[in-house]
């Protein structure tokens, strides 16, 4: 198996440097071949979108269809993917970052009964998402 780092996955959808994104290229396409596996971790993820926001000053969208093309290359391993995907859903729809919907999904994947923070933008959301599936179930 073979590990996948930030900066590879960045080359390949920011195809910025011509030889490294031409690798990156080269390598998915032989994953996706089955020559062999990759996998990367959530951190990766994570970096990913970090650089996209802070560096490359990309909006939410753009950051979001990255990151979905990203997790659609089901021939890389990635870990917690589900939990990533939920996130996204999330992150396309609210006004929130994906650290805080990612941590929304993964205490709700862990049956918190409480989540506590002194952000109070993230507070408001999730006593909005509370209402919303109360009216849901009803």
């Amino acid at each position: 198996m073979i590990f996948i780092d930030t900066n590879f996955f960045l080359r390949y959808f920011l195809d910025d440097v011509n030889s490294q994104s031409e690798e990156a290229k080269d390598l998915f396409l032989r994953a996706s071949d089955g020559e062999f596996k990759l996998f990367t971790s959530t951190i990766v993820l994570f970096e990913v979108y970090w650089v996209l926001l802070g560096q490359f000053k990309k909006n939410k969208q753009k950051i979001g269809n990255v990151m979905d093309k990203l997790l659609s290359m089901k021939f890389i391993d990635i870990e917690n993917s589900d939990l990533l995907e939920k996130a996204m859903v999330y992150y396309k729809t609210t006004n929130l970052g994906l650290v805080d919907v990612y941590n929304i999904v993964y205490s709700r994947s862990k049956n918190a009964r409480e989540f506590k923070t002194f952000d109070k933008d993230l507070i408001k959301k999730l006593l909005k998402n509370k209402e919303s599936e109360k009216k849901r179930e009803k």
